[in-house]
């Protein structure tokens, strides 16, 4: 099974990325206010971008990497990159 990195943007615009092997069970999971402390408060959340990872190191090295960049680079991406709905 794949694992995808994805960005979310939250109730107050505010970007979150992370990993999962399970998209729309981890979207869910966001909104229902079970998916981390950051999105607990935040919700509803709306997937703005994903990609297909082939393994979890994969994943976080991903994650690793959209996490540092600033904010418009991160808006940047979302623009540019469909969503693989799955």
């Amino acid at each position: 099974m794949p694992w995808h990195v994805y960005i979310i943007e939250c109730s107050d615009s505010k970007l979150y990325t992370g990993i999962t092997n399970n998209l729309k069970r981890r979207i869910q999971a966001h909104n229902s206010g079970n998916g981390g402390r950051f999105t607990r408060i935040r919700t509803p959340v709306k997937l703005r971008y994903s990609e297909e990872a082939l393994t979890r190191s994969a994943a976080l090295k991903r994650e690793a990497q959209i996490k540092r960049l600033p904010r418009p680079a991160k808006v940047k991406l979302t623009k540019r990159r469909r969503i693989k709905k799955g």
